[in-house]
């Protein structure tokens, strides 16, 4: 079964079952369990060996792994101190008289996931923390806001040069100049792109179709006098928010570009290119829980044993997003062990001569499937970036841009779409949905931006100007957003704030 098709059957039938049992615990170790008797040869005993040793415990102690999941604890822990000081809630209300309309309250949430690059695990969480009560304020889901963090983290973290995604991709091109593959790669970089063109437009011409739309609609005709009922008086500002958020964006861009020898004279994109951003984060998120601390202090808003009360509380609000993290990277550990990646190169290194023009929309869909079974972009970057560059190094660079991007673009369409994601997973924690509502939401929505950004790499592949293919492709996604629009003309939900006050009551 080793680089055969079986390699992929694990994580294709654990994401199956979490998409029909809306149950993901025991879908992803139904494919552990299946990864592990296919290594073995069905033999139980070897099978269960290679799962505990290979998997969950190799999983559990690779240094990046466990750096991941202590970031995740203590930002649990600063934002159940943010809650508990009240600096949430007072955002809450500060927005409530600013922001007033559902359209502005999500191109906040659009703008602020743009703003926080540097990370997609970061972005996810601090996003999901600052703008769920401006959502809940303003009757949004909690499944659109899940898709907006999601669909801000990983596709704008592919086109900052500086985040932890560019080092990954730069640190995977060899014998080339890969941060300047990089930067000549964005405006190729069709999914992202047009991920955040299509949110925009979403948002401006109030769509929504698919599961969303049902969502939406109970969301908006949900009733708020409880809310209103249960508010009570709180020392807490809005600084006492922005503070930690603020000091958090610092700290963690600090400790990345630390553990790139920044501070050792290497120069600012370089040392980004060579940080270890799990290490990096874990740093950042503790200076800036030290300093929360102090802050809080020194404002006296809460005490220290309150800010100690904290910190299980924000591990316990982790919970869900570990547990799905250590089954998710299990499975992957599976996946690797049954060789998907060399039979994911072997198909594509067939093919080259053949589908040269077609060659970059075939490794797009090539790499958003792999990351889609696998929940892996960085994985499916590891894979597929180092046989693009051995095609087409010394013969044809401005088709190896276009397909290294169409790569990083599947990679990341993938990685959006898949349950077992980490960024899909980080999503749904900070937007504090229900992780199979947040997938089977935002599916329709990724697919269809999917299904322009393979056409476009299809007249990419012939035309090999960016600025002609990307005009292509922004006018796509307009058209599909009107169209949908216009075939659900008299079934949208009116806007909260057009409802007449007595309606309302």
């Amino acid at each position: 079964m080793y680089a055969t098709f079986w390699a992929l059957v694990p994580p294709i039938v654990a994401i199956l079952l979490a998409l029909l049992t809306k149950e993901v615990y025991s879908s992803l170790f139904v494919g552990i369990l299946l990864g592990g008797l296919f290594y073995a040869e069905f033999a139980p005993v070897k099978a269960a060996n290679h799962i505990i040793d290979d998997g969950f415990v190799a999983s559990l102690s690779d240094p990046w792994n466990v750096g991941i999941l202590i970031f995740l604890v203590i930002l649990g822990c600063i934002v159940a101190m943010m809650n508990k000081a009240g600096g949430s809630a007072a955002f809450g209300k500060w927005a409530q008289t600013h922001i007033k309309t559902r359209v502005g309250a999500q191109l906040a949430t659009i703008a602020l996931g743009v703003l926080i690059f540097i990370d997609d695990y970061f972005n996810c969480l601090t996003v999901g923390s600052v703008m769920s009560p401006v959502a809940a304020s303003h009757k949004i889901s909690k499944q659109k806001l899940a898709y907006l963090i999601d669909a801000t983290a990983a596709p704008v973290c592919i086109i900052a040069p500086i985040s932890s995604w560019a080092a990954a991709v730069t640190g995977f091109v060899k014998d080339e100049d890969g941060f300047s593959l990089f930067i000549k790669a964005i405006p190729y970089n069709y999914y992202a792109i047009l991920t955040i063109v299509f949110m925009i437009a979403l948002v401006l011409l109030k769509v929504d179709f698919g599961p969303m739309a049902k969502y939406e609609k109970m969301a908006q005709q949900a009733d708020t006098l409880a809310q209103k009922g249960e508010e009570k008086e709180l020392k807490g500002k809005v600084i006492d928010l922005i503070f930690p958020i603020v000091v958090l964006i610092v700290a963690c861009v600090v400790g990345m570009i630390y553990t790139g020898g920044f501070f050792s004279g290497e120069s600012f994109v370089d040392a980004f290119a060579n940080c270890d951003a799990s290490k990096g984060l874990v740093m950042g998120s503790m200076a800036a829980l030290i300093l929360t601390v102090i802050f809080y202090l020194l404002r006296r808003i809460i005490s220290f044993k309150s800010c100690m009360e904290c910190l299980p509380d924000g591990f316990r609000s982790m919970v869900p997003a570990i547990l799905i993290l250590t089954f998710a990277w299990t499975l992957k550990a599976m996946t690797d062990s049954l060789g998907a990646g060399e039979y994911v190169k072997s198909l594509l290194d067939g093919n080259t001569e053949f589908f040269h023009s077609f060659l970059p929309a075939i490794i797009f869909i090539i790499a958003a499937l792999l990351s889609f079974a696998t929940g892996t972009s960085w994985g499916t970057f590891g894979i597929l970036i180092p046989l693009v560059v051995d095609v087409f190094a010394g013969k044809d660079y401005t088709m190896m841009i276009i397909s290294i991007s169409a790569c990083m673009a599947g990679s990341v369409c993938g990685d959006h779409c898949s349950p077992i994601s980490d960024t899909t997973i980080m999503a749904s924690a900070g937007a504090k949905c229900v992780h199979v509502e947040h997938v089977s939401t935002q599916l329709p929505y990724a697919i269809l931006v999917a299904a322009i950004s393979a056409v476009n790499y299809i007249a990419a592949g012939f035309i090999k100007n960016w600025v002609i293919s990307l005009i292509i492709g922004i006018a796509m996604t307009l058209l599909a957003v009107v169209l949908v629009k216009y075939s659900r003309k008299g079934t949208d939900t009116p806007e909260p704030e057009e409802v007449p006050e007595e309606t309302q009551a």
